[in-house]
């Protein structure tokens, strides 16, 4: 499954008041960035997910009820990603949206 140019549309739409907004496509999805740094990603089944390493804002988002990215490898082993979720609510609000993604960009630095 590979995303449409809507599910693109719509993911640059809702982070759009982000500083030098870029995307990429890959493996399929879209990966987002905010002057050069990435900070979240579109899966190719359109779901959005924002990325939080281990520390307060990942804790933040499983407070929230966002679900972290785990996926299985081909050994059978489970493996997760630093990529949570987006909570429904800010799929709905660019500014609860584009608040989250400052709060990814910080948390990284």
């Amino acid at each position: 499954m590979s995303l449409e140019a809507g599910d693109i549309a719509f993911a640059r739409e809702l982070f759009s008041d982000l500083p030098d907004l870029t995307s990429r496509r890959m493996f399929g999805g879209l990966s987002l960035y905010s002057e050069g740094t990435i900070f979240a990603l579109m899966l190719s089944d359109g779901k959005l997910m924002i990325k939080a390493q281990s520390g307060a804002f990942a804790d933040r988002l499983a407070a929230l009820g966002c679900e972290r990215w785990v996926y299985t490898r081909k050994n059978g082993a489970l493996s997760s990603m630093p990529y949570w979720s987006l909570p429904d609510a800010a799929l709905d609000d660019p500014g609860y949206a584009c608040e989250l993604a400052r709060d990814a960009l910080a948390a990284q630095r």
